[in-house]
């Protein structure tokens, strides 16, 4: 909770969390995920987080804002503290 307060404080517009959205369209992550990669912000994947992903059937996205509404971070992983752990890393870089 303490990594999510954070982000929180450090953002001045919105952080999302979203958990297992593919599951909603009945897609695979392979697919899910491929289907992002054309975005604007493509989310950078290590390949054994992304094997892991898809595993598990797990994906975690944290959405956020540090600075204004127009531009954003995605994170994805299968664990939710790994996650915030990078989102918070890009704070930090």
């Amino acid at each position: 909770m303490d990594k999510l307060k954070e982000l929180l404080s450090r953002c001045k517009a919105a952080v999302s969390i979203t958990v297992n959205d593919h599951r909603n369209v009945y897609e695979s992550v392979e697919t899910y995920l491929h289907d992002r990669e054309g975005w604007e912000c493509p989310p950078e994947i290590e390949p054994d987080v992304r094997a892991k992903m898809i595993e598990t059937d797990t994906v975690i996205e944290v959405q956020f804002y540090p600075d204004t509404p127009v531009g954003f971070y995605s994170v994805y992983h299968y664990d939710l503290d790994a996650a915030l752990d990078e989102a918070l890393a890009c704070l930090n870089s």
